[in-house]
């Protein structure tokens, strides 16, 4: 499929002005906007995109949670979070009348840079070839980066849409947050359909994976020394149960359906370990049998899980630590989950949307891009559930994500906006 005038001309100046969205970027990685719950660092971030916003003829509006009608008596409310200096940012800019209104949206927080050793400033957006770094370049300020230079390529070009323009940015999606985007769906910062700048990886995403984490205890007695048997500590009870870890993941694997968008997936629905902590490092602490495990598990789930059954299945796993044949676990482990409920969720590949934005995207990339959906929670359920609005993910692609020496391919974020901006003239219309 050809180009047709109008959308060469926009592919031409996003490759004439690609300095300039990687500037944003960059401008965007060396503002930190940690998210270490309960609490959170998005505010300067926030200013900066208000601040851009504004130089477009935007009014851009930045507002407490704290200050949203029925936030905190919605059923999607997740308690225990602090929001101060937090605001979330919503702008809309009306349409000449006529045309569908879409909703750019993403999330400003990161995880924090974390303690491993990173090779690249966390803070310092340096280019290396064609890689960014940063914390939060892919995850994700890089897409955040494509909808703010899509809005000025718009200004640039004296385009006016026929639909009204929406743009936000949220904070506290990271570990569960959702309330950032559930907020903004209370102030009514919605449109017909909208576009979450997620990094993934070139493809469109209308489905999320699900997501469930919990932390389990094991108890024990330890030491080094005893007038008897050498104490065993909880060595044993873990390493029982780290090999039995698999018959839950057979469980999964055997009882949640695939959805379509995941078929192609040979494991859909993966259980994955990501802490253990047993004892203190280094020569300052005492070599001692650990008397106490911590253990953190997180599943993913597909779309049309329930809670209930998620959870039923995993607890009839834990009881049955205790009962097996040379169990050394005779209690069930404590279990708490630090994160809310994460649902999985998806649109059909047939919506309007996904099938519109693909043809835009293979107008302006040259080749249909892969619809699959995100091997990852997100707050794209927020969408569907509470407003019914059609949503996908597009963005580029990355690597480290969450990790140290975080990146996001220049390049893939080149694609990501000739295609955004694109399906933005299409779906909005020119007037």
């Amino acid at each position: 499929m050809s180009l047709s005038s109008i959308e060469q001309n926009l592919s031409s100046y996003i490759d004439q002005h690609t300095d300039r969205l990687v500037e944003i970027t960059r401008d965007l990685v060396r503002i930190p906007s940690e998210n270490m719950p309960p609490a959170g660092s998005e505010g300067k971030c926030q200013r900066y995109v208000a601040g851009l916003l504004q130089k477009l003829g935007w009014q851009p509006q930045l507002y407490l949670l704290d200050d949203v009608p029925g936030l905190k008596q919605h059923p999607l409310f997740f308690g225990g979070r602090c929001y101060d200096n937090r605001p979330n940012l919503g702008a809309r800019q009306k349409g000449a009348g006529g045309g569908r209104s879409l909703l750019l949206s993403g999330h400003v927080d990161t995880v924090p840079r974390g303690s491993y050793q990173w090779t690249k400033d966390p803070f310092g957006g340096e280019v290396d070839g064609n890689r960014l770094f940063g914390r939060g370049s892919n995850d994700m300020k890089a897409g955040v980066a494509t909808s703010l230079f899509v809005l000025e390529c718009l200004r640039e070009l004296n385009i006016r849409l026929a639909g009204d323009l929406l743009f936000e940015t949220v904070i506290d999606e990271e570990f569960g947050g959702v309330n950032g985007t559930l907020a903004g769906r209370l102030m009514g910062f919605n449109a017909d359909a909208a576009i979450i700048a997620e990094p993934s990886f070139l493809r469109i995403c209308p489905a999320q994976r699900g997501g469930r984490t919990v932390h389990l205890t094991l108890q024990s007695s330890g030491g080094v020394l005893t007038e008897g048997e050498f104490p065993a500590g909880v060595i044993e009870k873990l390493t029982f149960l780290l090999a039995r870890l698999r018959d839950f993941a057979e469980q999964r694997r055997a009882g949640a359906k695939p959805h379509d968008l995941y078929d192609h997936h040979a494991d859909p629905v993966p259980v994955s370990v990501t802490k253990i902590v047993t004892s203190l490092w280094g020569t300052q602490e005492p070599i001692t049998i650990p008397e106490q495990c911590k253990i953190e598990i997180y599943w993913q789930l597909m779309p049309g899980e329930t809670q209930e059954n998620v959870e039923r299945e995993f607890f009839n796993w834990l009881q049955s630590l205790t009962t097996l044949p040379g169990s050394p676990i005779s209690e069930i482990p404590a279990a708490t989950f630090p994160i809310r409920w994460l649902p999985g969720s998806a649109i059909s590949r047939s919506e309007p949307l996904v099938t519109e934005f693909a043809g835009c995207a293979t107008r302006a990339l040259g080749k249909a891009p892969p619809v699959a959906g995100m091997e990852a929670p997100c707050d794209m359920y927020v969408f569907h559930e509470v407003t019914k609005t059609p949503a996908i993910l597009w963005g580029g692609r990355g690597g480290n994500t969450h990790g140290a020496d975080e990146y996001v391919e220049i390049d893939s974020m080149i694609d990501a906006a000739k295609a955004l901006l694109v399906f933005v003239c299409q779906w909005c219309g020119i007037a």
